[in-house]
């Protein structure tokens, strides 16, 4: 794979030609981007402890919120650590978060190890070592380091590569839309200046999230502003949000999802190093070598090759198909998703699905151990738990979903 190299250390300025929406669509986009592809979505392990407390000018949250929608970071490389937790468990070496999310395809039926679908899922346990590298809104690559193999994520211009060394397999891609959100109009939908975001951001916050300033770190050997977002409201299993953001540049350096229950991090990701100078060209190049092979994600399309990998009855839940409706209960941190499921979906209310002939034995054995039998007015049910989000199935078909405790859920669906 092309290195990460720096081509100009300094050099952060765009083209006189570039346009100041586009300017700020990468603006924004950029480290968000970066951290994002770890989140959305992750504490650190002891290597990413903070290396002590600089000095820094006192900052209020409106102004270092002003800071980070200022920032003009778009060309930077670096390296990420990200760990999760989310409590899902481990069956034979095979993490939760595969059965659930990926992993089928494998380069079978048609499919392709080297299909972000199939790889990308793995961030959600574990502890992985990532390698970043964004040159503007058309050019970002991400390598997920592994002991003997590497996994890279390269877009360049409209052209999206995913290689998998240790499969010696490619996926390619086009990204027609590539530049578009830079020239969509977005007047009424972005806030024009830093200011009047930060603005927003704090309005919206409201009676039911606190908004401060908790101190300064030193991530990856830069002094950092640590901007925490906390629940006002009781009844959410997030803790807290930390975002260590770079004091010169505005750039988030570090992520970090507390849970209300305490304990370590349930999302974690930071960098380790980062150079904010203009990578090398050479590091988005990607050509396949003889004898690598390439599947074309339309020619898998038109081989109905993604319908293919998805597990039995899956395309009914497609697009939400066949569930009588979304309503939205509550709001901000307590905000609750109530649905309809589809009728085949009423038995992981007693749990009998764990006795599917559909499901694999590891996920029969996931399902299983995630399930708590509940009662309520609403009458029985079963909690499908992590440490983040919780999920409520009524023997009457319905879900109830949130980033919320098993009560809140259990007093909703009564409610309901």
């Amino acid at each position: 794979m092309a290195p990460y190299a720096s081509e100009d250390s300094q050099s952060q300025d765009q083209g006189p030609g570039q346009s100041a929406r586009r300017r700020k669509a990468a603006r924004y986009a950029v480290p968000v981007a970066v951290l994002g592809v770890a989140a959305a979505t992750i504490g650190l392990v002891p290597a990413l402890a903070d290396s002590g407390d600089p000095e820094l000018p006192k900052i209020t949250a409106q102004e270092l919120i002003e800071k980070i929608a200022a920032s003009d970071t778009q060309q930077l490389s670096g390296t990420v650590k990200i760990h999760t937790d989310l409590g899902l468990p481990s069956f034979g070496g095979a993490a939760a978060g595969g059965l659930l999310g990926g992993g089928a395809g494998g380069g079978e039926d048609g499919g392709s190890s080297a299909d972000p679908k199939e790889k990308l899922p793995e961030l959600a346990s574990g502890t992985h070592t990532l390698r970043i590298a964004a040159d503007g809104e058309t050019k970002q690559k991400l390598s997920i380091l592994d002991d003997a193999s590497e996994y890279s994520l390269i877009h360049n211009g409209d052209d999206v590569w995913a290689y998998d060394s240790k499969s010696d397999q490619a996926y390619h891609a086009k990204d027609t839309g590539a530049g578009d959100h830079g020239k969509k109009e977005r007047s009424g939908e972005v806030p024009a200046t830093p200011k009047e975001l930060a603005d927003e951001v704090l309005k919206a916050s409201g009676d039911t999230t606190s908004i401060t300033v908790d101190g300064t770190a030193q991530i990856a050997g830069r002094d950092a502003y640590r901007l925490q977002i906390k629940p006002k409201q009781s009844g959410s299993t997030v803790g807290a949000i930390t975002v260590s953001v770079d004091a010169k540049t505005g750039t988030p350096l570090k992520f970090s999802l507390t849970p209300a229950s305490g304990g370590a991090a349930v999302i974690d990701a930071g960098f380790t190093s980062v150079d904010f100078g203009k990578p090398a060209a050479s590091t988005f190049d990607f050509k396949p070598s003889k004898g690598t092979k390439v599947t074309e994600a339309d020619d898998l399309a038109k081989q109905g090759g993604a319908d293919k990998a998805a597990p039995k009855g899956a395309e009914e839940l497609d697009g939400l198909e066949g569930m009588d409706g979304l309503n939205v209960i509550g709001e901000g941190w307590t905000t609750i998703a109530e649905l309809k499921l589809p009728k085949e979906a009423g038995d992981l209310a007693s749990g009998s699905a764990a006795g599917s002939a559909d499901l694999p034995p590891d996920a029969q054995k996931f399902l299983s151990s995630l399930g708590d039998q509940v009662k309520g007015d609403f009458g029985s049910g079963t909690v499908y738990s992590t440490r983040l989000v919780n999920v409520l199935i009524t023997e009457d078909g319905k879900a109830y979903a949130g980033a919320v405790t098993k009560d809140a859920l259990v007093k909703a669906a009564d409610a309901g």
